[in-house]
């Protein structure tokens, strides 16, 4: 496989779990009856929505296409976040947990592409960025759950 398409598969995984993400997000504003964390779910779900056409147009800067949809393991995320919450009555500190465990898992997945050595100093900042704000929503969510504990 050759360097630009090693990178492309990479980044594109990165893609298919902000899909994720985003779908998630969106499931979770949905459940929610707290509005400001409805707000914040929103929000999420379009900053998710916003890095999926960065990291679209940086592998089409590496001459390779992005790919569509989200991941199976999302869809099952989802559909798990539906069980529970019939299961809980919508209960937010569940759904928060289960938003701290997604953004915990892309935490990692993004440093381990951003560890790549070989990676252009542009893609690696475009995905620094990101991951800076996947860290700060965690922190986010911990603090709703906080206040709702």
């Amino acid at each position: 496989m050759k360097y630009t398409e090693n990178i492309s598969k990479r980044i594109n995984d990165l893609l298919e779990k902000n899909y994720d993400a985003e779908k998630g997000y969106k499931k979770a504003a949905e459940i929610v009856d707290n509005n400001k964390l409805q707000q914040f779910f929103k929000e999420q779900a379009q900053n998710r929505y916003d890095f999926g056409h960065k990291l679209k147009s940086e592998i089409k800067n590496f001459g390779e296409n992005p790919d569509k949809g989200g991941s199976t393991t999302g869809d099952l995320h989802r559909t798990w976040m539906d069980i529970k919450s019939t299961f809980t009555s919508n209960d937010e500190e569940a759904i928060l947990k289960e938003v701290e465990k997604g953004e915990e898992a892309a935490v990692e997945e993004y440093n381990e592409v951003i560890n790549d050595t070989t990676l252009p100093p542009t893609t690696k900042n475009i995905l620094t960025e990101q991951r800076n704000n996947v860290q700060a929503t965690l922190q986010n969510a911990k603090q709703f759950e906080a206040v709702l504990s």
